[in-house]
């Protein structure tokens, strides 16, 4: 049964797009059948990772039905993977100013995203769909966190992220999602992580599945590549691992559910 997980943040610059890029390469070279959707469409930012170019279609174009959904899938398999185990697609948003200012002032049918999703399961036989969503609440990322079967939720310990995660999870709950994961991300070394890990969770009562540090080698790479690929015997890439399997396990406890 075809899983799909969205990502999501209530502030930007949590650290997102990268966490999402090398937990579906990782699920991939498991032997999956893993696709990526950048709902991210006001600023997007996942394509860099993969150095996909903006001369090619987009998310944006099917939502403006110029193609199919389908269309705007890449297959990245090549790109990423040293062994072909699984297969990895990217449907990437268009970083293209004009289309950015078209999507702020006219907007889409978000209908068409739920479609979408159906679509690209169905015809790229996904074992895992991952959506990339817009930090903060927009129609498309309540339409995302309502269809998923697993929402992991990314939050760095600062103030005003724990402020704005509490809106998140409390929109959640009335959504009637119960299967949450919290995930702190550019955690500072000199922070008790046990201490950490309790407040989180008695905080907003889901468990935490991953605790990530500030990592400098992070920095450098600049978003120039897949952290996992670059450095696979960093101790970031064994946290990693470790996340992948709780994600997985997690996403295993409910079934697949469209709207």
């Amino acid at each position: 049964m075809s899983k799909i997980i969205s990502i999501h943040s209530f502030r930007g610059g949590t650290g997102k797009s990268n966490l999402i890029a090398n937990l579906a390469v990782l699920i991939a070279l498991q032997g999956k059948r893993v696709a990526i959707v950048d709902t991210d469409l006001q600023s997007p930012g996942i394509h860099a990772l993969f150095n996909i170019d903006n001369q090619r279609q987009t998310l944006n174009d099917y939502l403006w039905n110029r193609i199919s959904i389908t269309e705007a899938a890449y297959d990245i398999s090549d790109y990423i993977l040293n062994q072909q185990k699984g297969q990895l697609f990217l449907i990437p948003a268009s970083i293209n100013p004009e289309d950015i200012a078209k999507i702020l002032s006219e907007g889409y049918n978000v209908s068409l995203l739920n479609s979408g999703f159906r679509q690209l399961i169905q015809e790229l036989n996904l074992d895992y769909l991952f959506i990339d969503t817009h930090p903060g609440l927009s129609r498309e990322t309540l339409l995302s966190i309502a269809i998923s079967n697993l929402l992991i939720i990314i939050l760095r310990p600062d103030r005003q992220d724990f402020q704005g995660t509490d809106v998140t999870v409390n929109i959640a709950r009335q959504l009637q999602l119960k299967n949450i994961m919290m995930t702190i991300n550019k955690t500072p070394i000199n922070i008790d992580w046990d201490e950490l890990q309790q407040k989180v969770e008695k905080n907003y009562n889901f468990p935490v599945s991953g605790i990530f540090p500030l990592s400098p080698e992070m920095a450098e790479l600049g978003s120039k590549g897949i952290f996992s690929l670059q450095y696979p015997d960093h101790y970031f890439t064994h946290l990693l691992h470790k996340f992948v399997d709780n994600v997985i396990q997690k996403s295993r406890l409910h079934e697949e559910i469209l709207i």
